[in-house]
């Protein structure tokens, strides 16, 4: 499973599954390739794994919403997403849905405490347009909560680090055995040991970090992408959150984007625009040369196949549109009137007008 899978596929599920349907998609082929079902099968671990990374994808509404837009870059691609999870963050996140699947205590360790989570930290990163065309790799400082140095812990005293408490009632039909879990603990089954002043009561301390984080090309403003486990540590030595990435795309001086297409507007002079010329305009990653053919007229739009910008789905580059434009003085000298009075005059500069001189909404018709 070097290659991810499409996260539909993986459940069995249309693009158009309500939450219900992927719940019940991802509960079938949890218990089947669940651990306990198949002892010592890799794959079939493997397959439980790749199940709930898609329905940890999926059953998110933001998530989802980004999966279907960007694919897996947009929630994961190239170290970001779901991807890593291991089975103690699979039980703890979703060991709620099996009810009383295998013994009743799917979730935490398998018969166990219940794993805390630690809660996610949000970033805002500023990216050129340089660097979203590349890809960059970034170093970010955070201020999260980590495990204090020195904090040790022990079973809950409640519920004898079992995360559950178990109540004995009589009743008319005899006597009734239920399980809830431990309010002192919260189902972690640990409580504080020894901890160092500066810590909080769960032994927890915040310090600042630095994480290294690779953009993967061509991501737009506003996406959020997730390194998984680099969140705010889980309270009692449980897993970590997520530390999510928001993009905020810097505005390019000169290059304009729609999508991934980008567009730049040239502006030439009259003399140019008659006898043609060569003229430079910048690119994403530097500047070209481009020829503007004789006679051509105010308002062409020139295509740069492949110059746009790189497509988070991977499927090519986009385009870069130059749009011409001739500019007009707004005063000239007496020489220069006297010489546009004779070319007033002259037959060729009146306007002429062909079929390859089509109007605007034509020629953007004629380019997509």
């Amino acid at each position: 499973m070097s290659e991810k899978r499409d996260y539909y596929e993986v459940l069995g599920v249309s693009k158009n599954a309500d939450e219900a349907e992927i719940k019940k998609a991802y509960r079938k082929l949890a218990l089947k390739y669940h651990p306990d079902k198949n002892p010592g099968d890799a794959e079939a671990e493997e397959k439980f794994k790749e199940a709930a990374e898609a329905y940890e994808v999926l059953s998110d509404p933001q998530k989802k919403s980004q999966y279907d837009q960007f694919g897996h870059a947009g929630v994961g691609g190239g170290g970001f997403g779901a991807g890593g999870m291991n089975m103690e963050d699979i039980f703890s996140q979703f060991g709620d849905i099996f009810g009383s699947a295998f013994g009743g205590s799917f979730g935490g360790s398998r018969g166990g405490p219940r794993v805390t989570r630690g809660t996610n930290l949000r970033v805002k990163m500023k990216l050129t347009l340089k660097e979203i065309a590349e890809g960059v790799h970034k170093k970010i400082k955070v201020n999260k909560l980590v495990n204090a140095d020195g904090v040790s812990y022990k079973d809950c005293p409640t519920c004898n680090g079992t995360g559950r408490i178990t109540r004995v009632s009589q009743t008319f039909l005899g006597a009734m055995q239920t399980q809830s879990t431990c309010n002192v603990c919260r189902g972690a089954g640990k409580s504080i040991d020894q901890k160092p002043p500066e810590a909080n009561e769960q032994g927890l301390v915040r310090k600042e970090e630095i994480i290294e984080v690779d953009i993967p090309p061509g991501v737009m403003d506003g996406i959020q992408l997730s390194v998984t486990g680099k969140g705010n540590a889980g309270p009692f030595d449980g897993v970590p959150g997520d530390l999510i990435v928001v993009i905020e795309e810097i505005p390019d001086e000169d290059l304009k984007r729609d999508g991934d297409n980008l567009h730049f507007e040239a502006y030439i002079n009259f003399v140019d625009a008659v006898m043609g010329s060569s003229i430079e305009i910048p690119t994403v990653t530097g500047k070209a040369k481009i020829k503007v053919e004789p006679g051509t007229q105010s308002g062409k739009v020139l295509r740069l196949k492949g110059k746009g910008l790189p497509s988070l789905h991977g499927y090519g580059n986009g385009d870069l549109f130059v749009h011409i434009n001739v500019w007009t003085p707004k005063k000239v000298s007496k020489e220069e009137r006297e010489l546009l009075e004779k070319l007033r005059e002259s037959e060729n500069f009146q306007p002429q007008p062909d079929e390859t001189d089509k109007n605007f909404f034509q020629r953007m018709k004629d380019m997509f």
